[in-house]
């Protein structure tokens, strides 16, 4: 892994450290599993839907056990996964939730989501074309697989998809970051600081757009704003470790600017 992939990842990672937990439910999942075997209540499931990822994982796992043909179940267990950096889980979860529900479109769109977290879009391409097919005018699935042909080096394919996405989704955030975080792969930072910018005005815009637009604009010479931008999003020594790398890669032209799933998210 280089020196920027390593960095980015350390962004998004930041990004999602500052996200709120639910301890109480992620100690409460396991026991409550393991005394009843039985679906949940839809007040329970609800309740799960708001908690942190650790007990969704637990949560719906549990569930999909339960019952094996509740897509529902397996979908979301398959997301809380993801969210956990168990990408290679995630992706089987969902294909278990397809060997029943073989046009589950939500499932297909998890599927391209595990494969390209985990590094290998390839086995997800397929499951993402046939969510297109099956939703054309989804921009999910197009943008999901802009990621996934840009994983795979089919970078006209790539270009395609996020610019069908966009016209069903005008200005969609995600859409204008992989567009652009895919810009930095080829070391063109000064074209992806407009995307970014794009995408950071948008009301729908996360904090992981905002910390990929303050990369951009440190490695494009612009310290002051990206310090701005840091300081406002990350604790002070997260800010200052991130400043630090970018100070010494600004202007250094190298165009080593990797992608991550944290950036290629898709939708």
């Amino acid at each position: 892994m280089s020196r920027t992939t390593a960095r980015i990842a350390t962004i998004v990672l930041l990004a999602a450290a500052l996200m709120p937990a639910a301890p109480v439910l992620a100690q409460q999942a396991a026991p409550a599993a393991a005394a009843q075997r039985t679906p949940a209540s839809a007040e329970a499931r609800a309740a799960y839907d708001r908690a942190d990822p650790l007990s969704r994982s637990v949560f719906w796992t549990e569930q999909a056990d339960i019952n094996p043909l509740d897509p529902v179940a397996g979908v979301k267990a398959a997301q809380a996964l993801r969210e956990l950096g168990r990408y290679e889980q995630s992706a089987d979860m969902a294909e278990r939730v397809l060997l029943v529900q073989p046009d589950n479109v939500e499932a297909m769109l998890e599927v391209g989501r595990g494969h390209i977290a985990r590094g290998h879009a390839f086995y997800g391409v397929a499951a993402l074309e046939k969510a297109r097919d099956a939703r054309p005018d989804d921009w999910r699935a197009w943008s999901l697989l802009g990621a996934a042909y840009e994983q795979v080096r089919r970078a006209q394919d790539a270009q395609t998809a996020w610019a069908r996405a966009l016209q069903l989704s005008p200005d969609n955030p995600d859409v204008l970051t992989n567009m652009a975080i895919s810009a930095m792969t080829r070391g063109d930072t000064a074209a992806a600081e407009p995307l970014l910018r794009r995408a950071a005005a948008q009301p729908g815009a996360s904090l992981k757009v905002r910390l990929n637009l303050a990369m951009a604009l440190g490695l494009n010479g612009k310290m002051d704003e990206a310090e701005q931008m840091m300081r406002r999003d990350l604790p002070p020594d997260a800010a200052d470790r991130n400043l630090e790398w970018l100070r010494a890669r600004a202007g250094s032209g190298a165009g080593d600017q990797a992608r991550t799933w944290g950036s290629l998210q898709g939708g």
